[in-house]
């Protein structure tokens, strides 16, 4: 708390020395709402509306690592405007969303913008991350960094040996079935999503695999679904222990730059230097849509695969059953039956692939609560509104256009 209290005279002190008109809107708006703690679950709507377009912008909030984008940026050509049926303006609004952007058939059909952004900012991602960090353990099976989802945990991170992790692979790890004991309530001060960030690490240990290490079974590896961030944040430390690199640099060299994103990401890091992979990163609307068209074309990257024959197929396919009806969990993507899968983040983001319709949806938001549940049946209600949409359009074509 010490610390944090000095980091804010600090920032207030810039704010004097540097000058208000000085600073773009982004940061004088940061400025004005800044955060009294580090902990985002409970900060207000204010403060998360300033902060969520400039987290990597603020040391005092979280250091980040660059994701490096490359020269060749991948085209989204502008097409027909989407009509799908309901006031989009009205819906972005009751979303309190920030950017939509919808790409169907490689062309964006909608984009549209609020609460002041724009597509030149950067969201952070929350819980999007997980489907990119999930990829990137594809990517070092493919670059033969990782043998095999069936290795343990513990072959990777040698620090968790001797703990309840010794039984778990790493497709547990991706299904979120190792049976370890968590609670993922973002309402709730003392679990173990709010406290683990702000765990201290032991000295020489990663802070995720200091904390982690220390939890209990709950249930046989491999037999019960629990929703862990922590979990997925020990994915990025295994992917960066296997190949040697920092997450962001091997997410840069194998999807950002050579895929064409627009912008530079960037990746939150942890209180001990490691991206924190179940979470944070930084980037662009557009940026997200792209890489869900990186997903949507089956991973390819100049016509070269970065990812194992049938990856994403598996990844995206229910791998456990999460008791809910027409939905599932796979590699860090949550799937549902009609063959459409996503990545979601907590307070609204989500990237929406609908391989049947060629269809890529993009959304960041601020909702008034981490998992809103109005927020969620809005969300779920719009896809399927633009799902019919486009197949209401494919219905008036002529048969010999089909």
């Amino acid at each position: 708390m010490k610390k944090w209290i000095i980091g804010l005279l600090v920032v207030a002190a810039a704010v004097l020395g540097i000058g208000w008109l000085t600073m773009d809107k982004d940061m004088r708006n940061l400025a004005a709402n800044l955060p009294t703690d580090r902990n985002v679950l409970f900060w207000s709507i204010a403060q998360r509306d300033a902060a969520f377009r400039t987290m990597d912008r603020l040391p005092v909030l979280a250091k980040a690592n660059i994701i490096e984008a490359g020269e060749k940026v991948f085209p989204l050509p502008k097409g027909a405007e989407l009509k799908p049926g309901i006031d989009v303006d009205a819906y972005m609004k009751a979303q309190r969303t920030a950017g939509l952007v919808i790409v169907h058939n490689g062309q964006v059909r909608l984009e549209k913008y609020g609460l002041d952004f724009d597509g030149n900012g950067k969201w952070t991602s929350f819980s999007v991350a997980k489907s990119l960090t999930s990829t990137m353990v594809g990517a070092a099976i493919k670059d033969g960094y990782i043998k095999s989802l069936d290795d343990k945990v513990t072959q990777y991170i040698p620090e968790m040996k001797g703990s309840a992790y010794d039984d778990v692979t790493i497709a547990q790890l991706l299904t979120m079935t190792s049976g370890i004991k968590w609670n993922e309530d973002y309402e709730d001060p003392k679990s173990d999503v709010a406290r683990f960030n702000e765990h201290k690490a032991e000295p020489g240990i990663d802070v995720t695999v200091s904390y982690m290490r220390k939890l209990p079974r709950e249930a046989p590896a491999g037999t019960k679904w629990v929703y862990k961030t922590g979990e997925t944040n020990l994915i990025g430390v295994l992917v960066s222990k296997a190949t040697g690199k920092k997450l962001s640099d091997y997410l840069s060299e194998k999807v950002w730059a050579p895929f064409g994103m627009e912008q530079d990401g960037s990746w939150l890091l942890g209180s001990t230097g490691h991206e924190i992979s179940g979470c944070c990163i930084q980037a662009s609307t557009r940026d997200y849509a792209r890489f869900g068209m990186f997903i949507l074309g089956g991973g390819l990257v100049n016509g070269k695969a970065i990812l194992p024959d049938g990856w994403i197929a598996s990844a995206t396919t229910k791998q456990a059953d999460i008791g809910t009806p027409g939905k599932g969990y796979g590699f860090q993507w949550w799937t549902y039956d009609d063959g459409s899968y996503a990545a979601q983040g907590i307070f609204g983001q989500g990237i929406f692939i609908d391989p049947k319709r060629k269809l890529v949806i993009a959304s960041n938001s601020n909702w008034p609560r981490a998992t809103d549940p109005a927020g969620q049946d809005g969300r779920e209600a719009f896809y399927k509104a633009v799902q019919k949409a486009l197949d209401d359009e494919l219905a008036s074509f002529p048969e010999d256009v089909k």
